[in-house]
């Protein structure tokens, strides 16, 4: 960011300037938290810098790892303490990345800000902070807020069950104050959610009750209800649970994405195992509903868990322009982008496949298809077949280029992907053709975090310094 931008605070005054790099040039270096955690390598986790420069003799390369004191945390995804909710406030600047940890319920403040290439912790928010002043474990998504205070969602309550809760941290200090929410009413499970003030709204997803997602995916448990099915919608102003919007049974709403364009009443989320994205949108009676507007079928196989595979859509976005939705299907391996010009019937403009479950040879035989003629080929770059199946997203910031990670949480990983486990999982890009709608795989890019020095590991969620499409909300 220029001086122009940084005084007038962090971030951009809208999604078009942020998308027409006015003050800020291409990504040179990307935040990917590393995980070890259920590797069998007894190492903490780590928060890697990674080269995205082209012109850069470090190009595709870690340049930076900054390890966690602890073990097993599971760092998962990561926020900002300020962001283009900010903007117009001199006073702040991005220059805190907050790493939540999945399993450990610590928070990380990252500061990023004295060495942009080389992070250094700042503070440490213990456990038992959550548990004491919110009686919330298990933190998710972080999202800065307009009046400076950083909020959290989390997953479960301190004995592991589920609970939809969240967290508020001092923008500053970055000590707990306590919970966000007011009122007796909690929804049972929580995940992700997005902010629209102009519509007195947030929405948070549901994932599933820690205690039963922590070693693994058992079907039985969706079954049993301990797997998300609902959109739960808040009241802005006065924090409190208002609304559910029922996705039915088993379709585990995980990202949502609001457009971008503050004064927009609609966004999407990703459903994994229905693999169905819905749009959600306000009533003309002012609240909120659902339609379902893409559907992954699933296939008939043999040889894998269950006979009916899902695509699991895992990650969604939405381009800074609100013209694009981008999604990943973990387990039938392709990344899909559709053209939302018209929210209620997403065109699907261009797929590409980058591994996954039904590759041909491999242990799976799928005997009935309704989209593709043949199992897809494995794929290979630079000479590496690469494990597991695409998962993480981020689209730079004038859209023309996806990154794409593997990893989608270490107990699954392991059961799904045991390959992805022991090889490490890697980080792509994928050329996007922003005018009609393409996508093609630059086969150029790798970063191979199986070549790690302390052995394999698990990459995750992929930030820039300046902010992205799914940390930056307009207000």
């Amino acid at each position: 960011q220029s001086a122009k931008c940084g005084a007038c605070g962090p971030g951009y005054a809208t999604p078009l300037d942020a998308m027409k790099g006015k003050y800020c040039p291409r990504e040179e270096i990307v935040y990917l938290p590393c995980i070890y955690r259920n590797t069998g390598i007894e190492k903490p986790d780590y928060l890697a810098t990674v080269d995205v420069d082209p012109k850069s003799p470090h190009y595709c390369q870690v340049i930076h790892r900054l390890p966690m004191p602890n073990l097993k945390d599971e760092l998962h995804h990561s926020g900002w303490n300020a962001c283009s909710s900010c903007f117009g406030d001199a006073t702040k600047r991005r220059n805190r990345l907050i790493l939540p940890s999945l399993i450990s319920s610590r928070i990380y403040v990252v500061d990023v800000g004295t060495d942009l290439r080389a992070p250094r912790i700042h503070k440490i928010v213990e456990p038992v902070e959550l548990f004491w002043k919110g009686n919330v474990a298990n933190p998710h998504t972080s999202h800065c807020l307009g009046s400076g205070e950083i909020l959290i969602s989390c997953l479960g309550d301190p004995s592991g069950n589920g609970k939809g809760g969240f967290i508020l941290l001092d923008g500053e200090t970055f000590e707990v104050k306590g919970n966000w929410e007011n009122g007796e009413k909690v929804p049972p499970l929580g995940y992700d959610f997005w902010y629209q003030p102009r519509h007195n709204v947030l929405m948070s997803t549901e994932w599933g009750a820690p205690k039963v997602l922590a070693d693994g995916f058992n079907p039985a448990d969706v079954e049993r209800g301990h797997y998300g099915r609902r959109i739960n919608v808040w009241d802005w102003s006065t924090h409190t649970y208002i609304q559910a919007i029922d996705l039915g049974k088993g379709s585990i709403p995980l990202e949502i994405r609001f457009l971008h364009n503050p004064d927009a009443a609609e966004g999407f989320v990703g459903c994994a195992l229905s693999s169905a994205v819905h749009r959600l949108y306000k009533t003309e009676k002012g609240d909120w509903a659902a339609e379902k507007v893409i559907e992954v079928p699933s296939k008939k196989v043999q040889g894998w868990l269950l006979p009916d595979m899902p695509g699991l859509i895992t990650d969604i976005l939405i381009s800074l322009d609100d013209r694009f939705l981008y999604f990943s299907n973990w387990l039938h391996g392709d990344i899909r982008q559709y053209d939302i010009s018209n929210t209620r019937k997403p065109k699907l403009v261009g797929q590409v496949f980058l591994g996954g479950s039904i590759t041909k040879g491999g242990p799976v035989t799928v005997v009935e298809d309704k989209e593709l003629q043949c199992q897809p080929e494995p794929f290979v770059i630079k000479g590496k077949r690469v494990p597991g199946g695409p998962q993480m997203i981020q689209l730079s910031l004038d859209g023309k280029r996806l990154y794409v990670s593997s990893s989608l949480y270490s107990a699954w990983d392991k059961q799904f992907y045991p390959d992805l486990v022991k090889e490490g999982s890697v980080m792509l890009q994928i050329d996007v053709d922003t005018e009609r709608g393409g996508l093609k795989v630059n086969k150029n890019f790798v970063v191979d975090f199986g070549k790690e020095p302390d052995g394999p590991v698990l990459a995750h969620e992929i930030r820039y310094p300046g902010g992205d499409s799914t940390s930056d909300i307009w207000i």
